[in-house]
C-alpha cells in the first residue's frame, strides 16, 4: 500500500511531466462497441462501465500524451481499409475534442502540446499486415500520421515472425529488413512489442535509429514470449531506445500465465478453441474460474518488471505502455486509466527519484521520437524512397 504522501508527490510530478503512455486500444474498442459513433461513446464524460478510458479519467491518472492504437486484426482481408478507418477514428476524436487532445507528429509537438495543456494524440499502427507487403502503403499510413509500427502483431507476417506463432521466417526476411530501413528513412518507430526473440535482434542489426517496445514487460520476472529477454534489453543503450512496461496481467504475473495456460488447456478439452467466446464457450470458461479463481496482479507487480529492466536497460530507456482497452483484465490499482499515479506513488516508495521518474513518464519517450526524426532527416537527404517488393528480396 502507497503512502498518502507518495501519492500526493505523484500526481504533483506528472502535472509536471505527465505520462507518455505508448499503447491503447480506444479505436478499436469504439470500432467493435459502437461501430465508431463517437456520440454513442462520448469521452468527455466517464464511460467506465464500457472502456478503460475518458478524458476525465486521462486527466485523473496524469497522461499527457498517448499513442492511439489504430490495431485491426490481422485476419481481416480488409486489413489495409480497416486500419485507414481506425486512423479516422482518432483523427475524428481530436477534432470533437481540440479543448483536450493536441494532434501530434513530433516531438516538439508533444512539447507544444503539454504546453498548452492538452494532451498530446499520436498514432501507431499495431502489427504489419497492416501494410499488406507495401512499402508504399507503409509511407502512406506515415504520411497520415502514424509514426510507430508494431512489425508484427499475434500471427507471423510473411515477413517477420512473430512471439505467439510457429517460427518461419527466423526473424527477418530480407524484405523485413527493408521495412525496418524503410520506416527509419521515414522517421517511424520500429516497434518490437508482438515480436519473436529472433526478429528483435534481426531489427536491432538492421535499425539505424532507436527502436521501442510500445506495451511490453521483462521475461526474467514473467516467462511469457510478448516479454523482452535481457539480451534484448541489455541492447537498448546502444541502439538509445526503449521499452514500455505493460500492465496485462497475463504477461506480467507468473502465475496469471500458468492460470491462463490452464483455462486454455480446458476450453480445448471440451473441443472448443481456447478464445471462443460464445455462450458455450463462456459457460466452459466460467466453470473453470469459478473451480479456479483467477490470479490477481497488483501495482506492485508491474514495478517489480521496471526494476527489472531498469537493472538491465538503465532509466534512459524505460516508459509506460498500459494497454488500455485491448486487455479484458488489469492489475488492481491500474484497473483504468486514472491509474499510473499509483504506479509512480509506488516507485517513489521503492528508492526513484524525481528525475529518473521524469525521464520515466516523460523525457524518454520524447526523446527517442526526436532521434527517429534526426535519422528520418539524414537518410531522406541521403536516399530516395525504396521501390523494394517483398518478391523482388525474398521471392
Amino acid at each position: 500500500m502507497t503512502s498518502p504522501d507518495s501519492l500526493d508527490q505523484a500526481r504533483a510530478l506528472l502535472r509536471e511531466f505527465p505520462v507518455v503512455d505508448g499503447h491503447n486500444d480506444l479505436p478499436w474498442a469504439l470500432r467493435e462497441q459502437v461501430a465508431y459513433d463517437l456520440a454513442a461513446r462520448d469521452i468527455a464524460g466517464d464511460q467506465g462501465a464500457h472502456l478503460h478510458t475518458d478524458l476525465p479519467r486521462l486527466r485523473e491518472g496524469g497522461v499527457g500524451a498517448q499513442y492511439w492504437s489504430v490495431y485491426v486484426r490481422s485476419d481481416l482481408p480488409d486489413a489495409v481499409p480497416a486500419t485507414l478507418e481506425q486512423i479516422d477514428c482518432v483523427t475524428r476524436l481530436i477534432e470533437r475534442y481540440p479543448a483536450e487532445l493536441a494532434p501530434a507528429l513530433t516531438a516538439a509537438d508533444m512539447e507544444a502540446a503539454r504546453a498548452s495543456g492538452r494532451i498530446a494524440s499520436l498514432m501507431g499502427a499495431e502489427g504489419g499486415h497492416s501494410i499488406a507487403n507495401s512499402l508504399g502503403t507503409l509511407r502512406g499510413l506515415y504520411a497520415l500520421g502514424v509514426r510507430y509500427m508494431t512489425l508484427t502483431h499475434n500471427d507471423n507476417v510473411d515477413w517477420a515472425d512473430s512471439a505467439t506463432d510457429e517460427p518461419k521466417a527466423g526473424g527477418l526476411t530480407a524484405f523485413g529488413r527493408e521495412v525496418v530501413r524503410e520506416m527509419n528513412r521515414l522517421g517511424m518507430l520500429v516497434d518490437l512489442s508482438h515480436v519473436a526473440a529472433t526478429t528483435m535482434r534481426d531489427a536491432l542489426d538492421a535499425t539505424s535509429a532507436p527502436v521501442i517496445f510500445s506495451h511490453s514487460s521483462a521475461r526474467a520476472v514473467c516467462d511469457h514470449p510478448r516479454n523482452i529477454p535481457d539480451d534484448v534489453l541489455e541492447r537498448l543503450p546502444g541502439n538509445g531506445g526503449m521499452a514500455m512496461v505493460t500492465f496485462v496481467p497475463k504477461f506480467v504475473l507468473q502465475a496469471a500465465v500458468d492460470w491462463t495456460a490452464a483455462a486454455d488447456d480446458n476450453m480445448r478439452a471440451h473441443g472448443l478453441h481456447h478464445l471462443d467466446t460464445s455462450e458455450a464457450g463462456m459457460k466452459v470458461h466460467r466453470e473453470f474460474e469459478e473451480r479456479h479463481p483467477r490470479p490477481v496482479a497488483t501495482v506492485s507487480t508491474v514495478a517489480d518488471h521496471l526494476d527489472h529492466m531498469r537493472a538491465v536497460a538503465g532509466i534512459d530507456h524505460l516508459g509506460i505502455g498500459g494497454d488500455y482497452d485491448g486487455t479484458a483484465f488489469t492489475p488492481d490499482g491500474l484497473n483504468d486509466v486514472s491509474g499510473y499515479p499509483n504506479l509512480i506513488a509506488e516507485l517513489l516508495d521503492r528508492g526513484w527519484s524525481e528525475p529518473d521518474l521524469a525521464k520515466l513518464t516523460w523525457q524518454n519517450a520524447v526523446r527517442v521520437l526526436g532521434a527517429a526524426e534526426d535519422v528520418a532527416r539524414e537518410q531522406r537527404a541521403a536516399r530516395p524512397a525504396s521501390t523494394a517488393t517483398i518478391g523482388s528480396l525474398d521471392g
